[in-house]
């Protein structure tokens, strides 16, 4: 499976487990170390915990051990490291404060669901 399609796979299980404002971000052009980000926002620290877990099981059922995992719900940041896809799960708050987005702005985006 290429990058996009785990992009898009882990971008879809997000926005059916009702993350919100779920996007993926092609750096593939502009970054080394990954081809995309999936950014999503979680509605709770509780849910943001439960996301990080179901994004992991995904991984491993397209059979991917993610590099890491960092950050904790009660920052308002998890991220799941999958290699060429890095997965970023936010509060709202933490989202509006990071801006991924606006940082990668130069890159073509996708709205999911």
């Amino acid at each position: 499976m290429e990058s996009k399609e785990i992009a898009q796979v882990i971008g879809n299980l997000l926005s059916e487990k009702k993350a919100r404002d779920v996007v993926l971000i092609d750096i593939a052009e502009k970054s080394s170390f990954a081809d995309y980000f999936v950014i999503a926002t979680g509605g709770s620290e509780r849910q943001l915990g439960a996301l990080a877990d179901d994004v992991e099981d995904k991984f491993a059922e397209v059979g991917i051990t993610p590099k890491s995992k960092d950050g904790r719900p009660d920052t308002g940041w998890i991220l799941v490291d999958g290699g060429d896809v890095i997965v970023n799960l936010f509060t709202e708050a933490t989202r509006d404060k990071y801006t991924l987005e606006k940082i990668w702005s130069d890159c073509e985006s996708i709205l999911v669901g």
